[in-house]
């Protein structure tokens, strides 16, 4: 049986630069616009806000925006996960059918505020986005310069291993330990929440460890025979669950390998009810730019879809640290 206490270190595509940053030395160094499937139409049951926040995460903002209305929190909605320590930009939805609509235009709150608000016919549902633009600011910056435009060129033109971020797996990686023992029925979760949250772990923890061996044996850039290929032409890797892997040939004897070494997990994952799904193994940052303002400052902006995380561009030029206020996990800011 597996322990999974510690996660391992997952391969870059690129070679590593050996240079360091400070990310998020100021909430303003990391800054997240998200990108909606749609806008309000301007009638409807449910409230639409665009709210920018500055260090505090989404659940909190839902939260007070649910006290504010005089709703239950379960009626608040949004399409995704923003950090904690960061300026972001997202919409929140508010069910308010009937009765007189709050201005929460006029709330004030030292960590939010609302921008706008009109009405839709829908609530946001978590997913519920085209993706996430980043202003990223790193300081600090230490290490050969041009060693980083290389990686930076190389990010820019062919994308990154689209690597589920630690965030996913939380403090220490302890979400997908957790995961093993629920699926193993050693620990009871009662809580859906957290149960879901230790599934996804675990799924997205296969998934990676498909995608790191793929780049070990030299096949980033590459398709194999028997690949699954999304609408861009990219390949994909299992999201472990009931049913066949929809792959064939090579790439499902890989996919199959990497299942074997972790039967429990994928035996533990099929059982608790989730279906074969498919990701990208590239993510592709869009319009990707940066600059120099300082000789030690690097500013980068891009955007990604849904789902794919910042974090993983980042780790491909250098590797970066935290101040010591970072040090509990927070949500991905690409989710």
């Amino acid at each position: 049986m597996t322990i999974y206490t510690t996660l391992p270190t997952w391969p870059n595509a690129y070679p590593l630069t050996g240079a360091s940053a400070t990310l998020k030395l100021l909430n303003e160094d990391f800054q997240v616009t998200e990108l909606p499937l749609q806008l309000p139409s301007g009638e409807g049951e449910h409230i639409w806000l665009d709210v920018e926040k500055n260090g505090a995460n989404t659940a909190f903002v839902a939260q007070q925006l649910a006290e504010a209305a005089g709703v239950q929190e379960r009626d608040v909605g949004y399409a995704g996960l923003k950090d904690r320590y960061a300026i972001t930009r997202q919409w929140f939805s508010i069910y308010l059918p009937k009765g007189e609509t709050p201005d929460l235009t006029q709330l004030q709150h030292p960590e939010f505020k609302v921008l706008s608000q009109t009405r839709h016919v829908k609530k946001l549902r978590p997913g519920d986005l085209q993706g996430n633009h980043f202003r990223i600011v790193l300081r600090e910056v230490e290490g050969d310069r041009a060693a980083i435009e290389a990686n930076l060129q190389a990010v820019a033109s062919r994308g990154v291993p689209n690597y589920f971020g630690a965030q996913r797996f939380g403090h220490d990686g302890g979400n997908v330990e957790q995961g093993r023992a629920m699926l193993a029925r050693e620990i009871r979760v009662r809580n859906p929440k957290k149960k879901g949250i230790y599934l996804s772990a675990v799924r997205s923890f296969v998934f990676n460890e498909v995608l790191a061996l793929r780049i070990q044996q030299g096949l980033w850039g590459q398709t194999l025979p028997g690949d699954v290929m999304d609408e861009a032409g990219l390949p994909t890797g299992p999201l472990w669950g009931r049913g066949r892997v929809s792959s064939s040939d090579q790439a499902q004897a890989l996919e199959n390998g990497v299942a074997a070494q972790h039967a429990a997990l994928c035996d533990g994952m099929e059982h608790a009810g989730l279906d074969q799904e498919r990701r990208s193994l590239v993510a592709r940052p869009v319009d990707m730019a940066w600059e120099w303002p300082q000789a030690d400052q690097l500013v980068i902006t891009f955007a990604l879809p849904a789902g794919n995380y910042a974090t993983s561009v980042l780790n491909e030029i250098l590797r970066t640290a935290e101040p010591e206020r970072h040090t509990d996990a927070e949500p991905a800011a690409a989710e």
